[in-house]
């Protein structure tokens, strides 16, 4: 947003008025090594294989694969991966510390229909020459992905972004993510209650309060990711969207006796809210071309 050749209003004066610090606008982003990359890629796929390594652990298995690497170093890679291992630990994902914490409403709460609970989550996505963070927004009851973006930082932006989409769709009772300051921002949890929508975060320790997001995770990665090594972020973002459009609509869930997230979602949406075959068939279309030209 700041032009350089607007030569009425100085650079100084833009970052200004945008709230930018004018030392970010000049800083150059340094390379990520190719050294680097490959540790990471080994990081992820062990933690795709094994989400409840730490980091001694997961030290202790990539020196059993042969690589030399310190803690330390591991332990950065994590950080900045956004990997948290599952299980209880004293620090959970990282928050910010002016920002509001809003209670756990999901203890013995049973899952009964569609829109009852979203949840959110962000994930490491590899690529030959760096790598993307990916959120996606899920309802619990369907495993329906209502939305998704990718960044290359772990801004809030993405975030709200993928959020205004999934409102598109529809409205849930309550949404549950981690204490991410992704989350716990103005912005996102704002936008939650103008919709007096329930907002619902991980309680630190807690194993399994985002273990569907884990279990999407997984698959997204072994079904697309990893058998796709993608160029760029362009391609990424293609590939990502043949596959949550696969996902949601053609790839058949255990769990939902073998029916298709999309068609759980929107059938038991639909009988909820009583509405006639006509109306439900032309809601669900426009529903899904929301989600489906992120």
């Amino acid at each position: 947003m700041v032009d350089r050749s607007y030569d009425k209003i100085s650079i100084r004066r833009q970052c200004q008025l945008l709230g930018v610090n004018r030392s970010n606008f000049y800083y150059q982003p340094q390379l990520v090594s190719v050294e680097t990359l490959d540790i990471m890629d080994r990081i992820d796929r062990q933690y795709t294989e094994t989400p409840f390594y730490g980091v001694e652990r997961m030290t202790a298995q990539l020196r059993r694969d042969g690589l030399l690497i310190g803690h330390n170093r591991v332990r950065r890679l994590m950080r900045l991966m956004g990997l948290m291992p599952i299980y209880p630990k004293p620090n959970g994902s990282k928050r910010h510390p002016e920002h509001k914490i809003y209670p756990y409403l999901l203890r013995d709460v049973t899952i009964e229909r569609a829109n009852q609970v979203w949840s959110a989550d962000i994930t490491y996505i590899q690529m030959m020459a760096g790598f993307l963070y990916l959120m996606a927004i899920m309802d619990w009851f369907s495993r329906y992905v209502l939305s998704w973006a990718v960044s290359n930082s772990l801004d809030c932006l993405f975030c709200v972004d993928a959020l205004e989409q999934a409102m598109l769709v529809g409205t849930p009772d309550i949404f549950n993510t981690d204490q991410g300051s992704q989350f716990t921002s103005c912005d996102f949890t704002s936008r939650l209650e103008q919709a007096e929508v329930r907002i619902s975060m991980d309680d630190r320790g807690r194993v399994f309060d985002n273990i569907f997001s884990e279990r999407l995770w997984r698959t997204v990665k072994y079904e697309e990711v990893y058998l796709d090594e993608y160029r760029d972020g362009r391609q990424a973002v293609d590939g990502l969207g043949r596959y949550f459009d696969f996902y949601n609509n053609r790839r058949p869930h255990q769990s939902l006796d073998y029916r298709t997230p999309a068609e759980v979602y929107f059938e038991n949406r639909f009988s909820c809210l009583a509405l006639p075959p006509s109306q439900a068939t032309e809601e669900q279309v426009l529903c899904n071309a929301a989600v489906f030209t992120l």
